[in-house]
């Protein structure tokens, strides 16, 4: 039977009803209700898997529903693509852009909807179209740049404006500050206040509460493909946004005691690494992390955190320079044992930036992978052979600690969720007692709750006397788990110092590369 939106003052912009979508046995949304109001910026929160990213791609042409119906502008709409979406009036910037590096601004933005004049795309047209929209929204940008010289923010920019261009008048937003400083983040919060002062709605997707908190009208919260439910940001507060997405009170914010540093476990001197390019990826790194102490690496994504991750956990052997543990070499070390292996022999414990390719094996049961690295380890195995009551009682314990929910123990690695993937990987490395912990984006897509008990777990080790060196994208977790900080720029360290002297209007800067203070 079909669903009648509600009799309302004026239509929605958007209204969904009884949204379904399902991918095999997967219900991404289940019967989801949304109603988004013209000229307001709706905050669509929720962690990853939740169905927020689903829901948006289904409205914006990019998947067929299984069941609901979508209304917009008060009328009923079969959206069968983006081309037909865009006529109906919504655009999307999506969280990795749709741009092409080697042609320039305008070349982009006109793509599918260039001026003809005398038979030949009239540029000079395009070009003033776009200055004419750039001015009228207040966004900034060369025209005539090529997309690979511009910033991320300033790509960004772009993807707006090209939307902007095809006149749509809901403009949907995917997780769009992931990858950008501080500074971008307050510039797109202008751009976004701007469009709502010119009529135009927004639907803002985050899983961060702060930006909830700082740019929207009202928030829809999703937790596990269903809508929790609908408030008004400003009667709400980021402590019952979070009970909304996980379902029990977290505390947002871990209490970082006054450490006591000792002797350096961890130390790089002199690290780089050249890339299959030539180009050097690092350059010149030299760190210490000491024993009791969490050294956070801060830094825009791509310059240089992966391959210093690579690097300090024997993955990848630098082109030049010494990693030591503990005093003894990591690099350089004898060709006939593999890095990974001698970093574990040396203490170190690796909580990897990719948990499925590099921190678990998704067909192996969860008990296979609780154990991984360490499988042909007594008490794990005898004679070649495995155990599997000793696997089983120590996947057990882990799942226990770190209150992973799994199916059974046997149950494939990859039927968990994200958050339970992560909770097992940081369960397995931290209990085998490592010296030393390189944490790379141990966060990284997980839940609330989740992120409440990792950081609980690494500052457990860092009061049991453990190096841990912090490798995140995410500034929060830096600024509330770290005792010092460096940070990162085209793989080169511009700033380090303890982490009370920063502040986040200079951690952006830096990111950014602007003047560092080594």
């Amino acid at each position: 039977m079909a669903v009648s939106p509600p009799e309302v003052h004026g239509p929605y912009a958007i209204q969904l009803r009884g949204i379904v979508k399902r991918f095999g046995p997967v219900l991404a949304n289940d019967r989801i209700d949304l109603d988004v109001l013209p000229g307001e910026i709706h905050g669509l929160l929720g962690e990853n898997g939740a169905g927020k990213s689903t829901l948006v791609r289904i409205l914006f042409g990019l998947c067929s529903k299984d069941e609901g119906e979508i209304w917009v502008g008060g009328r009923p709409a079969e959206i069968t693509g983006p081309a037909h979406a865009i006529r109906l009036g919504i655009g999307m910037v999506h969280q990795h852009f749709m741009l092409v590096d080697r042609l320039t601004v305008t070349e982009n933005l006109i793509a599918g909807m260039e001026p003809i004049r005398r038979g030949l795309i009239d540029l000079k047209t395009a070009r003033q179209q776009v200055e004419q929209v750039a001015r009228q929204y207040g966004l900034a940008v060369d025209p005539d740049a090529r997309v690979e010289e511009l910033s991320v923010g300033e790509q960004q920019r772009v993807e707006i404006l090209k939307a902007l261009l095809r006149k749509v008048r809901v403009l949907i937003l995917d997780e769009p500050t992931a990858v950008l400083t501080p500074q971008e983040v307050d510039e797109l919060f202008r751009v976004m206040r701007a469009l709502k002062a010119q009529g135009k709605t927004l639907i803002f997707i985050t899983h961060k509460l702060r930006e909830i908190m700082a740019v929207t009208d009202r928030v829809t919260v999703l937790r596990n493909g269903r809508k929790v439910g609908t408030v008004r940001t400003a009667e709400t507060t980021p402590e019952e946004l979070a009970q909304m997405m996980v379902g029990r009170k977290v505390i947002l914010r871990v209490g970082r005691s006054e450490g006591q540093p000792g002797p350096v476990r961890l130390e790089a001197r002199g690290l780089r690494l050249a890339g299959r390019d030539g180009r050097l990826r690092l350059r010149d790194v030299s760190l210490q992390v000491r024993a009791g102490e969490i050294l956070g690496v801060a830094g825009v994504e791509g310059n240089g955190q992966l391959e210093l991750e690579d690097v300090v956990t024997g993955l990848r052997q630098p082109t030049a320079g010494q990693v030591w543990i503990d005093g003894r070499a990591l690099w350089p070390g004898p060709a006939s044992e593999p890095g990974p292996r001698r970093f574990r022999r040396l203490g170190g414990a690796h909580i990897p930036s990719d948990r499925s390719r590099r921190g678990l094996v998704p067909p192996w049961p969860v008990s296979r992978n609780a154990v991984l690295g360490r499988q042909r380890e007594a008490p794990f195995a005898r004679r070649g052979l495995l155990r599997f009551q000793p696997i089983r009682r120590h996947a057990e314990a882990i799942v226990e600690r770190l209150q992973v929910r799994v199916p059974s123990l046997e149950a494939p690695a990859a039927a968990l969720s994200g958050g339970n993937q992560q909770k097992l990987v940081v369960g397995r490395e931290l209990a085998f007692e490592p010296q030393v912990v390189v944490a790379a984006q141990p966060t990284r897509g997980v839940d609330i709750g989740a992120i409440e008990l990792i950081h609980q777990a690494l500052l457990r080790m860092r009061a049991a006397g453990k190096a841990i060196l912090l490798i995140s994208a995410e500034l929060d977790e830096l600024l509330a788990l770290s005792d010092r900080l460096v940070v990162l720029f085209e793989g080169a360290i511009v700033a380090e110092g303890r982490t009370e002297g920063f502040t986040e209007a200079e951690l952006g800067l830096l990111m950014a590369g602007g003047a560092g203070r080594v």
